[in-house]
């Protein structure tokens, strides 16, 4: 049986944030204090392609904290394609703790279809 599932993504996994970087060829993120236009955010701070500041994921809250300026000093792209990546390689890590199998596929459209096999081997 089938199931289509839509997810509402909170940032809350170290390991599914380095995932996701090394995912999309980011470099790893770094914990710390960071530098915004208005003030500082402490978090895992992940560099975007073309952005003047940092993406720093609370993982406490789930929350992500950025300044893109409306897109003039970050594309808004770029945020979508990180919070995809986290999402399927959260999903992936969840799977596998649990003895699952994944298979993943790209679809023509940009999202990413997983195929999730309890206790055997993804199609």
């Amino acid at each position: 049986m089938s199931h289509i599932v839509s997810i509402k993504t909170e940032i809350r996994d170290a390991h599914a944030v380095r995932a996701a970087c090394q995912r999309l060829g980011l470099p790893l993120p770094t914990s710390g204090t960071h530098k915004m236009y208005s003030g500082q955010v402490t978090g895992l701070a992940v560099q975007l392609p073309d952005w003047l500041y940092p993406v720093v994921c609370q993982l406490d809250s789930g929350q992500l904290q950025f300044d893109n300026f409306n897109g003039r000093w970050g594309a808004q792209e770029n945020l979508n394609a990180f919070r995809q990546a986290y999402a399927v390689e959260k999903a992936k890590l969840e799977a596998r703790r649990k003895g699952h199998s994944v298979s993943e596929q790209s679809l023509s459209d940009g999202s990413i279809k997983l195929a999730i096999r309890v206790g055997g081997v993804a199609p």
